[in-house]
């Protein structure tokens, strides 16, 4: 998958999380919905001004919105998270936190 295909998955990620129209966001950053349309599914790359208007109205920084955390390999995500449990170890709050929502996600 290319990155003009990546970023436009997590713009629409975004905006989608925002409550977002594509409407209301293509008229934020001043460009048709079609074009919005078209970087969203990756035929259109956008311009320099309009990754500007979009981190902006979209309420982001450059570094999350190119973030690609998720095409990291399972076992570094898994030695990730193994690691922060043993951080956590010593916080019996967010520990349990972290357990809760654990136990939900094995019963989904």
């Amino acid at each position: 998958m290319g990155i003009k295909s990546e970023l436009g998955k997590k713009i629409k990620r975004m905006r989608l999380n925002r409550g977002l129209t594509q409407e209301q966001l293509a008229e934020a950053i001043d460009v048709s919905q079609r074009t919005l349309s078209g970087i969203e599914i990756g035929e259109n790359f956008v311009t320099a001004e309009t990754l500007d208007k979009l981190i902006k109205a979209l309420n982001t920084t450059t570094d999350e919105l190119f973030a690609l955390n998720h095409l990291r390999d399972d076992a570094d995500i898994k030695a990730e998270i193994i690691n922060d449990v043993e951080y956590l170890s010593n916080d019996k709050e967010k520990l349990k936190i972290l357990y809760n929502i654990v136990k939900g996600l094995i019963r989904e």
